[in-house]
């Protein structure tokens, strides 16, 4: 079932998520939303609140396009009940978007750990380990970030914030 994208100022978006049952059928149901909703919207990640449920629920998928990096590119991944374990010293300042602002159209620049750890349960409720760097490790900080009720505009520097067609731009594609 494709859901709509809460958007920033839904005091829902700024709720720090609860921990869920795995395996159960809400957990199932909230994945599979997740996943459609994801793919739907064009995203590479969704958290569990951007579709109303305050859960500590979030997939990501690195899909190809035109302009992204094939080294990038990763399968769908369902995160249940997530934490981070560890990040690198070393941090990357990198380009980011959002769905939770994308009626607004920011992008901006987040500086964040290279490379992260995270541990997590399966829709089995199987713990697993997973060491991610690059665009995976943002991505996974980022919706961590939702879970805990931040948004990457409160990480941008403001400087950096431009409209969804200046950074297509940017990034060498048609607004």
């Amino acid at each position: 079932m494709i859901k709509e994208t809460v958007q920033v100022g839904n005091p829902l978006i700024r709720t720090k998520s609860k921990r869920v049952a795995v395996p159960s059928a809400q957990t199932r149901k909230i994945v599979s939303a997740l996943v459609e909703s994801m793919r739907h919207h064009d995203l590479v990640g969704m958290a569990a609140p951007q579709i109303g449920s305050p859960t500590r629920i979030f997939v990501t998928e690195v899909r190809r396009t035109k302009v992204r990096d094939p080294k990038s590119l990763d399968p769908l991944r369902v995160f249940v009940n997530p934490k981070i374990i560890h990040s690198s010293t070393r941090e990357v300042l990198g380009w980011e978007g959002c769905g939770s602002v994308a009626f607004s159209g920011l992008f901006g620049k987040v500086r964040r750990p290279q490379s992260v750890t995270v541990r997590a349960q399966d829709i089995e409720g199987v713990s697993f380990e997973l060491h991610a760097s690059g665009l995976l490790a943002r991505i996974i900080q980022h919706e961590v970030d939702h879970l805990n009720g931040t948004l990457f505009i409160d990480r941008a520097s403001s400087k950096t914030l431009m409209s969804a067609n200046e950074y297509r731009k940017a990034q060498g594609r048609k607004p």
